[in-house]
């Protein structure tokens, strides 16, 4: 049986290991440290297996020029032992509503199109909007609440501590 659930205090070394796990470098769990110590992790959950924290979803505020303000889904890890049983998606629904409990209308992600259209993300070119990577069709956007989402706002820059990414 798998939980969803707010990551609380004392969940850090955990959630760090999934993430160095989960990917090629521990570039993504630096982020979220600093993420986390920035204060700008607003939406962090973990998924627990049989009280294990197998995976983890992470949330930090994006902005357009505009300042219309929404939520940038990274990252998005599962330990290799329990990927391909749903677990992602279930970090993903969760934490797409817990967004929109915190007062974000919207949501970017830049990641493969078709398996975040399943959550009803769409291309955000599509809408005027673009991301400092050069993501194309990959950079993605689902809105949350109707009429939130910035169309033709430009440029959405994610949190400072995304440029470690590049530094590390």
């Amino acid at each position: 049986m798998t939980t969803i659930r707010p990551e609380r205090p004392g969940d850090e070394s955990a959630v760090r290991a999934v993430l160095v796990d989960a990917f090629p470098t521990d570039a993504e769990a630096r982020l979220v440290q600093l993420l986390r110590a920035a204060g700008n992790l607003p939406v962090s959950l973990v998924a627990e297996v049989d009280g294990e924290i197998v995976g983890h979803v992470g949330f930090s505020p994006v902005a357009t020029g505009a300042r219309a303000i929404g939520a940038g889904l990274a990252p998005l890890a599962v330990r290799g032992s329990h990927q391909r049983r749903g677990i992602g998606g279930m970090l993903i629904a969760s934490g797409l509503s817990a967004c929109r409990d915190a007062g974000f209308g919207w949501v970017v992600v830049l990641g493969e199109p078709h398996y975040y259209s399943r959550f009803g993300f769409r291309p955000a070119p599509s809408v005027g909007l673009a991301d400092e990577y050069g993501g194309g069709d990959a950079f993605q956007v689902v809105e949350l609440t109707p009429g939130a989402l910035p169309v033709g706002a430009g440029l959405v820059r994610y949190a400072p501590e995304f440029a470690s990414l590049e530094e590390g």
